[in-house]
């Protein structure tokens, strides 16, 4: 029997995917299959992949798809008893899956998800367990005023501990129960998928729980791509899908919230001459105040945004 589904989405990257795959073999004893999903792949990266890694499946996902169908398409072939989510800009220097399949074995029979800390290359946590996201959360975060490595009665506490959801960068997950939640939340093209995913493990009635001790690399890349006027507005309205709950009222005073930020943003970055990280600012902005009140899917924004950018 395979003990854990390895699930990797990978945007023709083999330059971090290769370390990634690599890190895997390398530090893990149980029982396992790799799923990596080639979104959007050269010819020639997707034969080399083929070529390097014979024992990886591959599924190639050549449509416009975000991160929750694009996994999706993967976990609904998972024979695993567990599920590994993991980034493929990651680095795994220790038995990462193996340590936290072992948490499973001293924790309550509700546990449903483990995930270790999550690092960047300098050190610094990027999330050790992540507290509840709530609308009020949300409005400081969109400000920048969410500082995620303040300890908490949910985040940053020592060894393993009860959490409540998880950035999906990494995690491991019973596939019975990632079934019965319907895998991941596809309303959203580009977050808060996991954090939707976190919550709604919860209201199932199982746990979540971190394990400090457990250690895993996140390169993140933190460079302003011309993609984020696609990517925000995207990620935007899956925000005040989730976080307005289904209140029609909710999702108004919020989108009024993020509307009147973007219109500020906007208006610094219209009298500046539009080169560079100034014109990506720009659109971005102006697509985030036309995307607030559409009744667009997450999907249809970015697919109207991804195309007028790369048309």
């Amino acid at each position: 029997m395979i003990e854990v589904s390895v699930i990797i989405v990978s945007m023709n990257r083999p330059d971090t995917l290769y370390p990634c795959l690599d890190g895997i073999k390398a530090n893990t004893s149980l029982s396992f299959e790799i799923i990596v999903v080639a979104y959007m792949f050269s010819q020639s990266n997707l034969e080399a992949l083929r070529r390097d890694y014979p024992e990886v499946k591959v599924i190639v996902s050549d449509s416009l798809r975000g991160f929750s169908e694009n996994n999706n398409l993967a976990l609904r072939l998972a024979e695993g008893k567990y599920c590994f989510i993991v980034n493929d800009d990651t680095l795994m220097r220790m038995p990462v899956i193996d340590r936290l399949a072992a948490d499973f074995e001293k924790l309550p029979s509700d546990a449903a998800i483990v995930s270790p800390k999550i690092v960047f290359p300098d050190g610094k946590v990027q999330t050790s367990g992540r507290a509840p996201w709530t609308a009020w959360r949300y409005m400081k975060h969109y400000l920048h005023l969410v500082d995620e490595t303040v300890p908490t009665k949910w985040s940053m506490q020592k060894g393993l501990f009860r959490t409540w959801t998880v950035n999906g960068a990494c995690f491991l997950i019973k596939t019975d129960i990632f079934r019965e939640a319907g895998w991941f939340d596809e309303r959203f093209t580009f977050t808060p998928e996991d954090i939707a995913l976190g919550h709604k493990v919860n209201e199932m009635g199982y746990s979540v729980w971190s394990d400090d001790d457990v250690v895993i690399t996140h390169l993140a890349g933190s460079t302003v791509s011309r993609l984020e006027a696609a990517i925000k507005p995207t990620r935007v309205r899956g925000a005040l899908i989730f976080y307005s709950g289904g209140s029609k009222i909710k999702y108004f005073l919020l989108g009024v919230y993020v509307w009147l930020i973007e219109a500020l943003r906007y208006l610094k970055y219209l009298p500046l001459e539009k080169k560079g990280k100034n014109k990506i600012m720009f659109d971005t902005s102006l697509n985030v105040m036309h995307s607030v009140f559409t009744s667009a899917t997450t999907k249809e924004i970015f697919e109207r945004y991804y195309n007028s950018i790369a048309g």
